[in-house]
């Protein structure tokens, strides 16, 4: 009987390891997943319009030391930034911006950043060899490789706040270098008729005045008595 017992002691425990991970990984918040919702901070309405918004986007993560790449799509910027808190740890932040013009004086800008944490491992090396039909694979050592242990989108609002905050002085800046831009975007010139035109919906004042009157002919010359 206490053999029987002593044999069923390690998948028991086996059981409650099994259990005890189960119940730690479903606490794990769900980061991933989750409700769409309004509040979100990723995107924000800017005054401005597009061409000033986005030069302004661009400005922005060029301050900030962000490696930008080519895009074919317009209006949107993808930029990196490497840093090292560590000798062993590397992270770098991916950023994609999105900047579209509202044709109301205002312009919406989307931006999304992504955390990437890369240390460094040990990654074991082999050599392969080859006698006659046969193939050996013999260890050769190890060497340290850089490998990403963690990757997740930044959720923090004050991170995107201080991006928008920044671009919005920017716009600022742009508004009083060029003052004129601010001006045709808020009071767009009127369309000026041309002259003698008639402005529609305008009825003509003298439409219903009498035609002017004719002129008298013209009299002959006089002639003398020869008839001449």
């Amino acid at each position: 009987m206490r053999k029987s017992i002593r044999g069923l002691l390690p998948g028991i425990a086996a059981m409650l390891a099994a259990m005890v991970l189960g119940a730690c990984a479903s606490n794990r918040p769900e980061v991933a997943r989750g409700p769409f919702i309004e509040t979100a901070p990723f995107s924000k309405t800017i005054e401005g319009s597009g061409d000033v918004v986005c030069w302004c986007v661009k400005r922005a993560l060029l301050s900030q030391g962000y490696m930008l790449d080519r895009s074919s799509e317009p209006g949107v910027l993808t930029g990196t930034r490497d840093y090292q808190p560590d000798d062993k740890l590397n992270v770098t932040l991916h950023l994609q911006t999105t900047c579209a013009d509202n044709r109301n004086g205002t312009s919406i800008v989307f931006v999304t950043a992504m955390r990437e944490e890369s240390k460094l491992q040990k990654m074991k090396q082999s050599s392969s060899v080859g006698i006659g039909p046969a193939t050996l694979t013999m260890p050769s050592g190890s060497a340290k490789v850089l490998g990403t242990v963690r990757r997740e989108t930044i959720q923090e609002p004050d991170f995107y706040n201080s991006f928008f905050t920044l671009v919005e002085g920017y716009v600022v800046q742009e508004t009083r270098s060029h003052p004129e831009r601010h001006a045709e975007l808020h009071n767009p010139e009127p369309l000026t008729a041309e002259p003698g035109a008639q402005a529609p919906g305008q009825s003509n004042s003298n439409s219903n005045a009498p035609p002017p009157a004719s002129l008298p002919p013209a009299s002959a010359p006089p002639q003398d008595s020869q008839g001449r």
